[in-house]
């Protein structure tokens, strides 16, 4: 079962919080300005202006990146090198076997206190492209530079701040998850373990066969807002260019001071996730029968509380 996301015209940031935000839905948003990039930005013109820097890369064997079982391997290579490997669908060099795909996630040399910044990162490049900031300053979290291989899918996952995915080259297919399909995910942190979503294995995931999916392509020039907590499963269809512009939609408080990707829970959410841990722990020790009936009416007390009609979409 699934629905088309949907594209919404949006020239301002008046636009954006009247037409889109204000739903907390994912939309494509077309029309926005983007400067010279979307043209600019071949692999030729990215090699010449950035060179010969250094980056950490994910290099995979197969198409489907899978961060729970970690199928893939980190590799430092030259950016015009990696950006031609990227390019290409069979290497000459290789790290695993001429067919492996790359992948780009731009991080600082220190991922654990650093936070992703495209303007500080990539300076060569920032005059090319206009990013739309359709929050506040303060809220500004992270501007994500992003390269990959035809074919590259991202595991499903979600965020917990709200960003926009500006496809600036290249084609993306996205596949969202409202967060109320949580229960149905199988999540592994802020992951699903359903690898393959087009062709799940069921018998495995049992749950998985009734979840609700939206769909989107992404086109150059393109922009797919995903609200905080939607989960997104990424495919490049085409080698491809693109910046996620993380920010901070509700107050500082819920964040994780030490977050410098945007996806760790709020410490709320962490010290309940704990403290449930604990619980669970704690039935461990009763008999069947008593562990059953306990279990069941903590299921019930933070149902009644907390879930909203499980029907409601």
């Amino acid at each position: 079962m699934h629905t088309e996301v949907p594209i919404v015209n949006v020239a301002t940031k008046e636009d954006f919080m009247t037409k889109v935000y204000i739903k907390r839905r994912p939309a494509v948003l077309k029309g926005i300005e983007l400067g010279s990039a979307p043209s600019l930005w071949t692999p030729d013109y990215l090699c010449r202006k950035c060179g010969e820097r250094a980056v950490k890369v994910h290099v995979t064997p197969v198409p489907r990146m899978d961060f729970i079982r970690k199928n893939f391997i980190y590799r430092t290579l030259p950016f015009d090198e990696f950006v031609r490997r990227a390019n290409r669908p069979i290497q000459e060099q290789y790290f695993i076997c001429a067919e492996e795909k790359y992948y780009l996630r731009s991080l600082w040399d220190d991922p654990r206190k650093d936070v992703a910044d495209i303007y500080a990162q990539f300076p060569e490049l920032v005059d090319d492209i206009k990013l739309p900031f359709f929050f506040e300053e303060h809220q500004y979290f992270s501007s994500v530079f992003r390269i990959g291989s035809a074919q590259v899918t991202l595991w499903t996952h979600y965020d917990v701040m709200d960003n926009l995915l500006v496809q600036v080259t290249g084609r993306k297919s996205v596949v969202l998850f409202s967060p109320r399909e949580a229960t149905n995910l199988y999540m592994v942190g802020d992951k699903s373990a359903v690898m393959d979503i087009e062709c799940p294995d069921l018998e495995a995931y049992p749950l998985f066969a009734g979840v609700q999916h939206h769909r989107c392509t992404l086109e150059q020039g393109d922009v797919l807002f995903i609200p905080a907590m939607w989960f997104h499963n990424v495919k490049s269809e085409q080698f491809g260019v693109a910046v996620n512009i993380f920010w901070r939609n509700l107050d500082t408080c819920f964040y994780d001071v030490k977050d410098t990707y945007g996806n760790k829970d709020p410490p709320q959410a962490q010290k309940a996730t704990l403290h449930v841990d604990k619980a669970l722990a704690a039935l461990d020790e009763l008999p069947d029968e008593y562990r059953d009936f306990y279990a069941r009416t903590l299921v019930s007390k933070i149902t009644s509380r907390y879930v909203r009609d499980l029907k409601t979409p």
